[in-house]
């Protein structure tokens, strides 16, 4: 298990991940370090174990945020599907419509020619 070492709010960590994850780590790491950063201008240094709790919130915050619009669309997606039969059976029903009134104009036209034979 390869050990990588990150940097946050200016400490050093070492952590642990699965191989081939130490480059996904480090983003991780920078991204966290850069919203503790952005709290350190707004709260100023405000303790290590202070700033990664309030950093880790508005993380939480903004997962959730996503995780909702992730439900949602899922939601808009499911409601698309479940429309999809019924717009075919609309289309479906206009299809049966359209050839009734063909077979009916058909026999109309039949009967006119056979009247015309006839004469």
């Amino acid at each position: 298990m390869p050990l990588v070492n990150v940097l946050v709010n200016n400490h050093a960590y070492t952590v642990a991940c699965d191989d081939g994850e130490e480059e996904h780590l480090r983003e991780l790491a920078k991204y966290v370090d850069r919203r503790v950063r952005q709290l350190v201008e707004t709260v100023g240094q405000a303790g290590d174990a202070r700033l990664l709790l309030m950093a880790a919130l508005v993380i939480a915050d903004e997962l959730s945020e996503t995780l909702g619009k992730l439900d949602e669309r899922a939601r808009e997606v499911t409601a698309l599907k479940d429309a999809r039969p019924a717009e075919a059976k609309k289309d479906q029903a206009s299809e049966e419509e359209l050839v009734d009134a063909l077979e009916k104009a058909t026999q109309k036209i039949e009967d006119i020619a056979a009247k015309l034979a006839r004469a």
